[in-house]
């Protein structure tokens, strides 16, 4: 069984391999100090498992969880953590597998006896447990046989297209599996509806321009104009409004 060790704390990192090595059959076969570099190495190690902590700065246990679960072939994830066993009765209500710190060896063992896959359900359940709200700092998308983060701060506009949505952000774009109703409700203010098809980052907006086809949304730092529908230009005028900008406003 091959194992990932991620944690931000070394001294917990290297208690967890000498752990592993003196289980039969278990390898280490990647560390990471976060859950960035992770989602990195996560396709070229190729483990079973991985030993995944919560709070951690950056990506947290929780997101890299919610990432991982997109991979076509998940790995199993087991989280260590030094909440308290009351906290604990609600992972274990949703059958997700967990450690405490300071980790032992015999719980170590059963909880890769028992590992399972992490769903998308578990992990949903999980975020609604934490003290403060599980809203995803990058997405996720796979890109020739590995996976790209790309921080939500850079991302300019959502565009669907089928099944599919095009993430257009400031080093170029990406695919993602993720609907614009999941996006629109995971990230709230951050976006504004422009379009049937379409969400805008609100932080990007610059003004509305006439176009042959009625009316456009121009961004910041983006060369694109998107298309605005008859329905959502009231709402997107108003707001521009609002944050004072009444340039291009007059269609």
């Amino acid at each position: 069984m091959k194992i990932m060790v991620v944690d931000d704390e070394p001294p917990a990192r290297e208690r967890l391999k000498q752990l592993i090595a003196d289980i039969e059959g278990c390898e280490v076969c990647a560390e990471a100090e976060n859950g960035e570099q992770a989602l990195n190495q996560v396709i070229s190690a190729n483990p079973d498992v991985i030993l995944l902590d919560i709070r951690m700065p950056g990506i947290d246990g929780i997101e890299t969880a919610h990432h991982l679960a997109s991979l076509a072939e998940p790995p199993a994830v087991i989280f260590t953590t030094a909440y308290s066993e009351h906290a604990l009765d609600a992972f274990a209500a949703q059958a997700v597998g967990y450690l405490v710190k300071p980790v032992r060896k015999q719980r170590l063992e059963e909880a890769l006896k028992v590992a399972t896959r992490l769903t998308r359900a578990q992990i949903s359940e999980l975020a609604r447990g934490q003290d403060t709200p599980s809203q995803r700092t990058h997405l996720c998308a796979r890109v020739r046989g590995g996976l790209e983060l790309i921080p939500i701060d850079d991302v300019l506009y959502f565009q669907a297209d089928q099944k599919y949505v095009t993430v257009r952000h400031r080093r170029g774009e990406v695919l993602i599996e993720d609907s614009l109703k999941q996006l629109e409700q995971e990230f709230g203010e951050r976006f504004v509806r422009i379009h049937r098809n379409a969400l805008a980052a609100t932080a990007c907006l610059l003004g509305l321009e006439k176009t042959t086809r009625g009316a456009a949304v121009r961004l910041r730092d983006c060369p694109d104009s998107l298309d605005i529908s008859r329905r959502h230009l009231p709402f997107v005028r108003k707001y521009l409004r609002n944050l004072g900008d009444t340039s291009s406003l007059g269609i």
